[in-house]
């Protein structure tokens, strides 16, 4: 298999792109970064840079490395499932995943999308995401340190084809280069053989209050009380809302090529120019105002497949130049 061509596009880990580099070349990362300490980008254009998106039926691999429960994995797949061109039925009056995404699938996916650069006719969604497999390393094969480059033989031992999109997710016990500390999720590619991939961590343990925030206090930043997560499982909810913004980036920009905002080694993407953002009236150390089940006092704001509740970040809408909230 070729190697990866890597293009870091973190937006807070630009002192370590040589760390990453080593023997790949343009392996293509973006991260979800600790809320509370970022700007708002709402206005400035987040534009169209000729390359491929992915697009059509996204098949997704699922790699567990580590040990999760079966309610972990259920929350999470669940989640991937939502990911649908399917839209909601007319006379639906929760928000759902599938609106969520296909905030994405037209603005950013279409064909009508990337010929305009970005807005476009916003009708005839086709592309969806589609769970083809999953594979478990209980064993933790390459050990409970990692770093980036192994993250990536984690992606390509899954074997994808052109098109696919792979997604890592290490347990509790696994430390990756640079969790907690400087990201919380990235994503990457082989642009050789045309896949991404996308890794995100749970952090339930490690650090809450920077990658599981809002359903923890944050580490820094105004001490607001922590949402109630809407599926009982800080460390779970808080990978998906994680693993939303980061899929958000992989196929909207997969090759470090496709649509971002600012300089290409520091780049802001769908999900991550809006991060910290999940319902009106946000801001940073504040999630915004989402919806509440009255049963569970879990916090949410789309309802996936299942009838799973989830909280998903804010989109960056072309068509608005905007970051528009599900709620």
């Amino acid at each position: 298999m070729q190697m990866a061509s890597c293009n870091l596009v973190d937006g807070k880990v630009v002192a370590m792109v040589a760390l990453v580099v080593v023997s790949l070349a343009g392996l293509s990362m973006g991260a979800r970064r600790l809320p509370v300490l970022l700007k708002r980008h709402v206005g400035d254009e987040l534009s169209y840079h000729g390359g491929a998106v992915l697009h059509g039926n996204i098949p997704v691999t699922v790699v567990w490395y580590g040990k999760f429960k079966p309610a972990q994995k259920a929350i999470v797949v669940d989640f991937l499932l939502s990911l649908t061109a399917t839209p909601p039925p007319t006379n639906a009056t929760m928000p759902s995943a599938a609106q969520w995404w296909s905030t994405i699938a037209t603005g950013y996916l279409s064909s009508n999308a990337t010929a305009d650069g970005g807005g476009g006719d916003r009708t005839n969604v086709t592309s969806q995401a589609v769970l083809a497999t999953q594979t478990s390393d209980e064993e933790y094969s390459l050990g409970k340190l990692l770093t980036l480059v192994e993250v990536f033989q984690l992606a390509a031992g899954a074997l994808p084809d052109k098109g696919d999109l792979v997604v890592v997710l290490t347990d509790p016990d696994v430390v990756v280069e640079g969790f907690c500390s400087v990201r919380c999720g990235v994503h990457g590619s082989d642009a050789g053989a045309g896949y991404a991939y996308a890794w995100v961590g749970n952090a339930e343990s490690e650090c809450p209050g920077q990658c599981a925030w809002p359903f923890a206090t944050p580490a820094y930043g105004p001490k607001d009380p922590a949402l109630v997560p809407p599926n009982g499982d800080v460390g779970a909810d808080g990978m998906v809302a994680t693993l939303a913004g980061v899929v958000g980036g992989a196929v909207t920009n997969p090759f470090g090529d496709g649509y971002y905002l600012g300089d290409k080694d520091a780049a802001l993407e769908a999900c991550s120019a809006c991060a910290g953002a999940y319902g009106r009236g946000s801001y940073p150390g504040y999630a915004g105002k989402v919806l509440v089940d009255e049963t569970t006092g879990g916090s949410y704001n789309a309802v996936g497949a299942n009838g799973r509740k989830y909280l998903l970040p804010a989109v960056y809408d072309p068509a608005t130049s905007r970051c528009t909230t599900l709620v």
